[in-house]
């Protein structure tokens, strides 16, 4: 934790790139970028893979996904000639959560829900980010109320590791601008009025002038997080 006011001091006055370059120095093969597939992370995807820096690139396959965001890792492979590393649920937690709470379980409460979450996203991040001392993450404070106050580079105690949220004071626009300007290859998704997507049974598209994360979880009141980064938001 003794680096974080140096990694914070020189995120605020670099680039993104240079500031990635530079994690991956002091950390070199223990900077990972956990990409939910989203603009936000084909943006970083591209930093990355456009500028050959050396940080880990990995998503999460919950078994419910979209066939569009399947096609879009195929598509983001050829697109720069990398392989996104995949991490799936365990099968037996997987088994155990459906004969408990049944195939669409978490339709019925917040609490079935999260425990949904846990097992098909919670478990296998933790084990995606084995020997990290860098996180890197796509999240923007405009994206929700919870991400608001997130500061760009953090001590996440959780996890024993640094967090880094590049995107963090980026606009929608100017993520749309920068996958314009370099061709990045997006889920097509997006032009039908889905924002955040994320598994299909629990993402709907939004309508004009709603909250970007309203399609997540639409059925539920609730703060419209996974878990993936709740610890930080309550600190």
């Amino acid at each position: 934790m003794e680096h974080l006011n140096t990694l914070e001091e020189f995120a605020t006055e670099h680039s993104i790139e240079d500031t990635l370059a530079y994690f991956s120095s002091l950390f070199p093969g223990a900077v990972k970028f956990s990409s939910s597939l989203g603009q936000e992370d084909q943006v970083i995807t591209d930093m990355i893979w456009r500028n050959k820096i050396d940080v880990e690139i990995f998503t999460l396959d919950t078994g419910r996904l979209f066939p569009e965001t399947y096609d879009l890792i195929e598509r983001t492979g050829y697109r720069y000639n990398k392989e996104i590393k995949v991490y799936f649920p365990q099968a037996e937690m997987v088994q155990q959560l459906v004969q408990q709470n049944g195939i669409n379980g978490f339709y019925h409460s917040v609490e079935n829900r999260i425990s949904c979450c846990a097992v098909r996203k919670i478990e296998p991040l933790n084990r995606a980010l084995q020997g990290a001392k860098v996180w890197v993450t796509g999240i923007r404070s405009e994206q929700s109320e919870n991400r608001s106050h997130m500061p760009l580079v953090e001590w996440n105690k959780e996890r024993q590791l640094y967090k880094f949220n590049p995107l963090l004071h980026w606009t929608y626009d100017e993520v749309l601008n920068y996958i314009k300007e370099y061709h990045v290859p997006y889920n097509k998704l997006h032009d039908k009025g889905f924002i955040s997507i994320g598994c299909a049974p629990c993402t709907r598209a939004i309508e004009p002038g709603e909250d970007p994360r309203a399609g997540r979880w639409w059925w539920e009141a609730s703060k419209k997080e996974c878990g993936l980064h709740v610890s930080t938001i309550a600190k």
